[in-house]
């Protein structure tokens, strides 16, 4: 599993995470504490909506879908019916092709003596209903600014089905997600997908505003015992995904700052393959914010976990008798970026680089500082702990055009370890992908 989302996407926002373990194609992340707030949502389009892009305009009668370690490769076709001007109902349904090779083969193939065996034969392979899964999603345009998406995906092989219901609303300068989702598919950082029953969220982030303050607000309920994925018990519940209630907001002050801005004059009646990425500069970024936590439920005991943990006490209050627990805390973040090119030509005119530090807890790295100038001052050696805990996580990106609409991209995390006395450095769930650039669309572009 391949998180398709990048460096300027994220930080302390955590988005969703394409994967092909369902047809919906996403997988929402395991939030964490404090950050990040795990509900924020990404600008792609649905696994419904990409399919039949690729089907309109690229000619592609069928979409491939390959996951190791579920249904390995399948073929996807997405039936749309159009009802009106606001509403549109998508049937997508998934053939498992490896799966049907492998009945095959294990039958002794389709060589048959006689046409008749043969067409029996291949008959039976695919009326198997384990080679099937359907996905019927409606969406309804209320009004300009309302939408309801509602969704339904059922498995041959007898899984639960899965169903969900969006509401989205577009304020002036905010946006509005409530959602329902049985069971809600999550996603931890070691790549362990996780069942929950029921999990019910509602989502306002401020949006429109690339420097100045911002805020996000969000409620997350769950119900009913967490079960992995695959139905095996090899991995411990995240305790973030525990039957309660949480409410988290974060509150952050984002400051932007041109070094240099091309003014050169861009190529006459070309059209760059994306208009965002036409313009070369040099800039830095920097965010600071405060973040709160409050739960209510079985979840609530993963704040005295980390007091243990961790062995640095942010401001955090737990109250056990009653299931319950506050935790509070500050975070930063400072990014430099550079482009050259402006993704007009065709080949290698688009450079672009990307570097944030991020740091992540202010408590911890107060905490850490502290303890840090104590030894110094008593002249002792700093302890691991302490220097780790000043140390902020790095995220590196590169992306470079190859020819035309195609560019190589790679992101990837950086991080120090000291207490890996062999290597001290550690590489992060680094993602490498070719982008396709839609220049029909202005901005946008498809990833693999």
């Amino acid at each position: 599993m391949k998180k398709l989302r990048w460096a300027m996407d994220g930080g302390f926002w955590e988005l969703d995470m394409s994967t092909p373990t369902t047809l919906e194609g996403v997988a929402r992340a395991v939030p964490d504490d404090p950050l990040p707030l795990g509900l924020s949502r990404g600008t792609r389009l649905s696994r419904p909506n990409q399919i039949a892009f690729f089907q309109r305009f690229m000619a592609m009668p069928f979409v491939p879908s390959s996951s190791i370690s579920t249904h390995g490769f399948s073929l996807q076709r997405v039936f749309a019916f159009p009802f009106s001007e606001n509403w549109i109902v998508s049937l997508l349904g998934q053939f498992n092709f490896q799966k049907f090779l492998s009945s095959v083969n294990e039958g002794g193939g389709l060589l048959q003596p006689s046409n008749s065996s043969w067409l029996q034969d291949i008959g039976r392979h695919f009326s198997d209903k384990s080679l099937y899964a359907l996905g019927l999603s409606s969406e309804l345009l209320i009004t300009p600014d309302d939408t309801l998406v509602v969704g339904l995906e059922t498995h041959g092989d007898n899984k639960a089905p899965r169903k969900k219901a969006v509401f989205r609303h577009k304020f002036p300068n905010h946006n509005l997600i409530m959602e329902a989702v049985w069971p809600g598919l999550f996603v931890d950082k070691s790549g362990t997908y996780w069942d929950v029953p029921l999990s019910m969220a509602i989502d306002l982030a401020s949006v429109g505003c690339d420097s100045g303050a911002s805020y996000h607000l969000s409620l997350l309920h769950n119900t009913g015992a967490p079960k992995q994925f695959d139905g095996s018990q090899t991995h411990e519940v995240p305790a973030t995904l525990l039957p309660g209630l949480c409410a988290k907001g974060a509150f952050a002050l984002t400051k932007n700052i041109d070094l240099w801005r091309s003014k050169a004059q861009k190529l006459k009646m070309v059209q760059p393959f994306d208009i965002f990425l036409s313009n070369p500069h040099i800039s830095l970024s920097g965010v600071i914010g405060a973040v709160g936590t409050a739960c209510l439920g079985d979840n609530s005991v993963r704040v005295q976990e980390d007091d243990e943990l961790h062995g640095f006490k942010g401001f955090k209050l737990c109250v056990p008798r009653v299931k319950s627990a506050l935790l509070a805390d500050i975070f930063a973040s400072a990014s430099f970026t550079a482009q050259h090119g402006n993704f007009q030509k065709l080949f290698l005119d688009l450079t672009r680089l990307y570097a944030r530090l991020d740091f992540p807890s202010g408590s911890k790295f107060l905490a850490g500082t502290t303890r840090l100038t104590q030894d110094l001052y008593n002249s002792q050696q700093p302890s691991l702990e302490a220097l780790q805990a000043v140390c902020p996580a790095a995220t590196l990106s590169l992306q470079q055009q190859i020819a035309g609409p195609f560019s190589f991209r790679i992101d990837s995390g950086v991080a120090l370890d000291l207490k890996n006395r062999e290597w001290h450095l550690n590489v992060k769930e680094p993602v490498f992908a070719i982008e396709y650039a839609l220049q029909v669309l202005g901005s946008a572009k498809a990833v693999a």
